[in-house]
């Protein structure tokens, strides 16, 4: 029986609704980075989690995860096969991230501590644990999962079905470099669909009642974004990028959106995709 079912603001540097940890019944869904750990764990009243799901390793979802597994060694934490090595070694992980963000790493992040390997546990999709169902997701990461929970009908989703700052219905699907491809993005939406799911849990933020619908947004703004991305300089993209997000509800509202998807990360994923796609036909 369902007892608990929260999203949990974990206040990234200070600002709401940029980051949720969704917990249900003492699982996990992505956690967040160390640099919000605090703000997690005393809403948790220190309680050690059953377990963490993380649906990827990106630093703004799993960056976390080694310092919890430091304070409680005994946390199983499940991410696919494709993450667990770089959990476990986060030097890789590490440089692709300072690429992204530079000498702001350490104040975004905090420390990215190795996961011990005796707490990984590796999916590859199409398991059953802990009263959830898992489907790999590729598209925004090669390494990507999503969760359905039956009993509640809600599956969470990380960032495949994109970003959504309430109360504003404005959708941005997050597209840094490198592992964005728009073919597996809108396969893996089909996916979750295949649920039939009642509701979706983003990690950027809370919870989306009309999945069917949202999912189109999403699926228009991946179309658009790619197309974009086709026709536009990295310039001329970032300032579409950030005037939309702007624009995308009030001042705090646009300022949760601008955190979680940086308008300047978002032309390299797709310019990277379209590179690729042109290099292979």
């Amino acid at each position: 029986m369902l007892n608990r079912m929260r999203v949990i603001d974990v206040r990234h540097l200070g600002h709401e609704r940029v980051i949720g940890c969704w917990d249900i019944d003492g699982v996990l869904i992505d956690p967040g980075p160390t640099t919000s750990l605090e703000n997690l764990v005393e809403a948790l009243g220190d309680e050690q989690p059953r377990a963490v799901l993380l649906t990827h390793i990106h630093l703004d979802h799993a960056g976390a995860a080694g310092t919890m597994a430091r304070r409680w060694p005994e946390l199983p934490i499940y991410v696919h096969e494709r993450g667990a090595r770089h959990l476990a070694d986060p030097s890789k992980l590490l440089a692709s991230a300072e690429r992204l963000y530079g000498d702001q790493m350490d104040r975004l992040w905090g420390e990215v501590a190795p996961v011990p390997e005796g707490n990984l546990n590796a999916l590859s999709g199409g398991e059953e644990l802990l009263g959830f169902e898992v489907v790999y997701t590729p598209g925004h990461a090669s390494h990507h999962v999503s969760y359905f929970h039956p009993e509640s009908g809600r599956a969470f989703v990380g960032d495949t079905a994109a970003v959504r700052i309430p109360p504003s219905t404005f959708v941005l699907p997050p597209t840094p470099p490198p592992d964005i491809d728009l073919d597996l993005w809108n396969e893996s939406l089909d996916r979750i669909l295949e649920w039939s799911p009642a509701s979706l849990g983003l990690t950027h933020f809370g919870q989306v009642d009309d999945p069917e619908a949202h999912v189109e947004h999403v699926r228009e703004r991946l179309r658009e974004q790619g197309e974009l991305a086709r026709k536009l300089s990295a310039e001329e993209f970032e300032a579409a990028v950030r005037e939309s997000e702007i624009g995308a509800g009030d001042e705090q509202t646009a300022g949760a959106l601008l955190q979680a998807v940086p308008p300047e990360q978002q032309y390299w994923g797709l310019e990277r995709y379209w590179r690729t796609a042109a290099e292979r036909s």
